[in-house]
């Protein structure tokens, strides 16, 4: 039976905190096919672990080849091992929301292709997501560091600067150049470039995103320029001649720079905590957000938004959140990798953390039919989960509705300063 609070979160418009959503243009004149829309996010990594050969998987994901029916045989025996998982889960929302399918099958994939053809059209990407997912609006990880104004939704797309490459050791020299304009000779060049960069992008971005763990330790330590400035003079001679101390070095300390900066320019700074995505390979001891306390206890005056609440490292990132003033966690992704682990965490929050600290929603995804889904997805676990904590007796109806909407809004405008970026894009123009 329909609630208060389940209304309530189904009416409010829900912040999406992180995407790696493809532009406007990309999706109508190179998008993704009809079986690209319902498997080409995370679901992949659950066929191949369900036994799925990595060819059909491949060959399911091969927009160019037209037989919808031999892609899907590839793949439906491990479809049927999968459909409850989350990820799976997310497919069927995909299917009954975008398609009108029930059930997945060769015969219903084939009746779906014209109304796959008719989503492929120019604004229906923004039509999806703010009408269709309701979403206040979307903060996307492109993997680049420039953060321009985008036209097909000035107000609704906002873009995060990418760290990456510093923070594991590994700039791109010649890209950050064209750039910037500086040539990196030197520690001091380089910090200059790097303070080029945020001079140039601060106004729009709306945070600095780091994912180093999928190739790096999270464990930081401070590096002094002493330590460092050898270790970039050899990196510049010859990338590949560092060692991986060598690189965790030189990443350590920029990674320290763009924290320096992200303050400076009143930016969050995104860190990528938590499992992978894939499959096969995860050395767990990287991904430990606990990692990151040096880090956190350096820079008590940024704003650290730990992403994926850390899984599996859930009490882990209990304790950050509790204890630090300025950890904040996203439970980007997390919804779709476990809910109900997920759903739990979020209880547990509740008892422990501080209702200021947490950020509900991020797709982590490339299409916005995903993203679509992963925000059904969403609300869904959210209103079961705040639901038995109002049936356990802990929250009133009136509590719960007062958390959702700071989980699912307020946290984010508050720390992202939304209304402040919309007025900066809005006098750029």
């Amino acid at each position: 039976m329909p609630t208060a609070l389940a209304d309530f979160i189904q009416a409010t418009p829900l912040c999406d905190t992180h995407e790696h959503l493809r532009s406007e243009e990309e999706y109508v004149e190179d998008g993704p096919d009809l079986l690209q829309n319902l498997f080409g996010n995370y679901v992949p990594a659950d066929l191949v672990v369900a036994g799925a050969e990595q060819a059909a998987v491949d060959r399911l994901l091969d927009g160019s080849d037209p037989d919808i029916r031999g892609r899907f045989a590839g793949v439906e025996k491990a479809w049927q091992a999968v459909r409850h998982t989350g990820y799976g889960e997310a497919v069927r929302i995909i299917a009954k929301e975008l398609y009108a399918i029930d059930e997945l099958s060769p015969a219903t994939l084939e009746a779906a292709l014209p109304r796959h053809a008719a989503l492929r059209q120019p604004g229906q990407r923004l039509h999806i997501l703010r009408e269709r997912a309701n979403l206040d609006h979307i903060q996307t990880d492109d993997f680049v560091r420039t953060c321009a104004v985008d036209p097909s939704g000035p107000d609704f797309f906002f873009y995060d600067i990418s760290w990456v490459s510093f923070a594991r050791g590994e700039p791109d020299v010649e890209a950050i150049t064209a750039e910037t304009g500086v040539a990196i000779q030197d520690l001091a060049s380089l910090r200059q470039a790097m303070e080029a960069i945020f001079a140039q992008n601060a106004a729009v971005a709306i945070a600095v995103k780091t994912q180093h763990a999928y190739n790096r330790t999270l464990a930081w330590r401070e590096r002094s320029d002493a330590e460092t400035a050898p270790v970039l003079d050899a990196y510049l001679r010859d990338p590949q001649s560092l060692s991986t101390e060598q690189h965790l070095c030189l990443g350590d300390w920029s990674l320290a720079r763009g924290v320096e900066l992200a303050i400076k320019h009143d930016l969050p700074f995104k860190i990528h905590t938590g499992y992978y995505a894939g499959s096969s390979r995860m050395p767990v001891d990287y991904i430990k957000p606990g990692h990151l306390c040096p880090l956190l206890a350096k820079y008590l005056d940024a704003r650290f938004v730990l992403m994926h609440i850390g899984y599996p490292y859930a009490d882990e990132m209990v304790s950050l959140a509790k204890h630090y003033p300025n950890v904040y966690v996203d439970f980007c992704w997390a919804w779709s990798i476990d809910p109900f682990s997920t759903a739990n965490f979020l209880r547990q929050c509740i008892h422990a953390v501080p209702s200021n600290k947490l950020f509900i929603f991020g797709g982590d995804t490339g299409w916005p039919g995903a993203a679509l889904a992963y925000a059904v997805q969403s609300r869904r676990w959210l209103t079961r989960a705040l639901q038995a904590e109002v049936t356990d007796g802990f929250l009133s109806e009136a509590d719960a509705i007062a958390l959702a909407d700071r989980y699912m809004r307020e946290n984010q405008y508050d720390c992202f300063r939304i209304e402040a970026k919309r007025q900066a894009i809005e006098a750029g123009k």
